[in-house]
């Protein structure tokens, strides 16, 4: 009832006016967001690459209401590839297709896709598609397939869901096309008709998934910080006699952070998924939803002000 409380509020404008007020939701914000600029998120991702560690940046926003509002997004992902670019870093970004314009019009938004996707491919930098909520399921994967066959299979992903019933059937296709897939267990409210409702379920699914990927010919990031979805990811590569470049570990910018550097010490290609802006409300609730123990740490805090 706690998360799914969460989950409500990273949706509630009221929510959203009171809490991003209260200067000690903005600082526990800051364990998972690397800040508000793109100088924050460049300072935090050359860091991480001291680490060992690879990273994608994630200018964080979801919808947009006018088509004016996407011309900024456009800019700073660019902005953010050539920075990437000059700066020399491990790093990919991703992207939602709400906040390029999606839910103003399909074709706004490829046209806005496409302006980042031909600067990334001129540095040869990737970017991920991620997946939003369900209503965005069928569309999100129809422009990362119209993208991927326009920009290049290495330099184009998109994300699957293993909460969602219909992942096994999506992932058996992009397997054939040999995509590039962040799995994810998922992190939206969805009715159980068309999710699984328990985290067993969920969690079965999330192996059943990355097993039955992993020998195909596509690419498969395993996001996940649960020990035994790493387990698992680790024994389905070894049993498939993976390279380690073939596939690669993620996890959330300040979740595990140790565990992060003991993967890339063995050898992993570990990546961080890195969130930077102003936009940092509805990103912050659903990691509280993730791992409830979030919620006790700030209201301790915002108790002991």
């Amino acid at each position: 009832m706690l998360r799914l409380f969460l989950l409500y509020l990273s949706r509630a404008g009221w929510a959203r006016g009171l809490i991003t007020r209260w200067g000690v939701a903005r600082r526990m914000a800051r364990r998972f967001v690397a800040g508000e600029t793109l100088d924050d998120a460049i300072s935090a991702s050359q860091a991480l690459n001291q680490r060992g560690l690879l990273v994608t940046l994630d200018y964080l926003g979801e919808s947009v209401a006018r088509a004016e509002d996407t011309v900024a997004v456009v800019d700073m992902y660019r902005a953010l590839l050539d920075r990437i670019q000059q700066q020399g870093l491990k790093a990919s970004v991703s992207l939602k297709l709400t906040h390029l314009g999606l839910d103003i019009s399909e074709e706004l938004c490829q046209t806005n896709l496409r302006h980042i996707l031909t600067t990334a491919k001129a540095h040869g930098i990737p970017v991920t598609i991620d997946m939003e909520n369900t209503p965005y399921t069928d569309v999100t994967l129809r422009i990362y397939r119209t993208m991927r066959d326009e920009y290049d299979f290495s330099n184009v992903g998109t994300v699957i869901q293993s909460y969602l019933r219909r992942s096994e059937a999506d992932m058996q296709a992009l397997a054939a096309e040999g995509a590039h897939i962040r799995l994810v267990k998922g992190a939206y409210l969805e009715p159980a008709e068309l999710a699984f409702p328990d985290k067993a379920e969920v969690d079965a699914s999330f192996i059943r998934l990355l097993r039955d990927y992993l020998p195909s010919s596509g690419y498969l990031c395993i996001a996940s910080h649960d020990e035994q979805m790493i387990a698992a990811g680790q024994s389905a590569a070894k049993a498939a006699a993976l390279p380690p470049e073939r596939f690669e570990f993620q996890m959330l910018y300040g979740i595990r952070t140790t565990r992060q550097e003991e993967l890339a010490k063995a050898g992993y290609q570990m990546r961080v998924y890195v969130p930077f802006g102003e936009a940092w409300y509805p990103y912050f609730m659903r990691r509280l939803a993730e791992r409830p123990a979030n919620l006790w740490f700030f209201t301790k805090s915002f108790f002991s002000r």
